[in-house]
């Protein structure tokens, strides 16, 4: 199978594509448990996976560990998640150049949230300030060898003054050289629509990508929701409030992600990416006998 050689690619040809995320594991202990994990993943026939790093740039190496494994384990693409957050030019650089050594793909190119306390966003001296920026960057010193993913916010970024001017900001990291429009996470699908319709009236033409979290308990849900200001649908809540029970839970998240892939899939998206927090019992119930991902 010849793999593709750009990140948009992989959303042409009719079929759904699929990708998964995870994030570096602390411990031997959980690297072990991921390893299970992407292997039962990779049974639902993923186009590729994506790795992130901890607050502030920590993790990195442990990314480029996991990296290596998933592409050892799977022999599919795997993507490296690259933030603006403590880092100068030089020093991003030196990430993307290790990156490239140890085999990464694409790229997941953002700016990254402010340091636990602050609420606004400071780069520091002779960093970048902006997810434009390292794509600019990505792209001068590596021209089309990564492909890059940037971040889209169907509920509006939380420090965008007005949904026109997160817009804006979007279609200047595609402009810079994005391949691909990966979203925040969502619990109603026609946030998603709306997004998508805008971003197509404002001339950004690139794969818009959703983003789903299969939760499975109620506080998770409401934890996340806080974190990435993604609202919680009244219906959904109600549900998983009929009880405490674990199982319960699980299904009712599980159930109301399936219900999502299966209306995103029949209004044609050309791909869903699925923040799976390094597990798969969520994931392998929510895609039994859905036709997603790359052909078996």
């Amino acid at each position: 199978m010849t793999l593709p050689t750009k990140l948009a690619d992989y959303f042409k040809g009719g079929r759904c594509a699929m990708s998964f995320e995870l994030f570096p594991p602390k411990t031997d202990e959980g690297m072990a448990l991921l390893e299970k994990n992407v292997e039962r993943l990779q049974a639902f026939h993923p186009n590729f996976f994506t790795c992130t790093y901890g607050a502030g740039g920590s993790t990195q190496s442990r990314t480029l560990d996991v990296v290596e494994k998933v592409k050892a384990i799977t022999g599919l693409p795997v993507a490296s998640h690259l933030t603006c957050v403590g880092s100068t030019v030089d020093q991003l650089r030196d990430y993307l150049k290790e990156a490239k050594r140890r085999g990464a793909d694409h790229i997941v190119a953002l700016r990254g949230d402010p340091p636990k306390g602050s609420e606004t966003f400071q780069a520091v001296e002779g960093g970048l300030r902006y997810a434009n920026e390292l794509v600019e960057l990505i792209r001068a010193d590596f021209g089309q060898h990564f492909g890059i993913a940037v971040a889209g916010y169907p509920e509006v970024h939380q420090e965008a003054p007005d949904p026109q001017t997160d817009l804006d900001n979007l279609k200047r990291k595609v402009d810079a050289g994005a391949d691909v429009v990966v979203t925040q996470l969502f619990y109603e699908n026609s946030d998603f629509y709306r997004f998508r319709d805008d971003c197509v009236k404002a001339g950004i033409n690139v794969p818009i990508v959703p983003g789903i979290l299969p939760v499975t308990n109620y506080k998770q849900a409401c934890r996340i929701a806080a974190m990435c200001k993604a609202r919680i649908p009244d219906e959904m809540a109600a549900a998983m409030n009929e009880s405490d029970d674990a199982d319960f839970q699980f299904n009712v998240g599980v159930d109301h992600a399936r219900r999502q892939t299966i209306d995103l899939i029949e209004n044609d998206v050309p791909g869903i990416h699925y923040y799976v927090l390094n597990k798969s019992s969520a994931a392998a119930q929510m895609l039994d006998g859905l036709s997603l991902g790359a052909d078996a």
